[in-house]
């Protein structure tokens, strides 16, 4: 492994579920290794996925680029009681407009990498 190439970073990326497969292919696609862990959180509570990349530190750049094209944040149409709310908007049927999708992205130092 030349120095160039050696991972000193971890790029931690918490993206929408309808967004992880898109951005794990587009990573991949792009010759970055991808870890994706399934997780939950948020406003709506609405699944979500942890990606994570060790990367060298003149890669994180282009990653940020690929993330932002396939992670954009959009605006959906929920219905009011789906929201964690409480008192009588809890059981409106009404349907309102939010904005979802997006990424939030760590980059991280690197002390050690062992691949085995």
């Amino acid at each position: 492994m030349s120095a160039e190439s050696q991972v000193d970073r971890i790029v931690l990326m918490v993206v929408a579920q309808d967004d992880a497969d898109a951005l794990s292919n587009a990573l991949i696609h792009s010759q970055f290794s991808v870890t994706r862990i399934g997780s939950t959180g948020g406003f709506l509570r609405k699944g979500s996925s942890t990606l994570l990349s060790g990367v060298n530190h003149v890669d994180v750049d282009r990653i940020l680029e690929i993330v932002k094209f396939e992670c954009q944040e959009r605006e959906e149409m929920v219905p009011l009681q789906g929201l964690p709310l409480a008192g009588d908007a809890a059981f409106s049927s009404r349907i309102v407009q939010i904005t979802a999708g997006g990424a939030v992205v760590f980059v991280l130092p690197v002390e050690r990498f062992i691949k085995t």
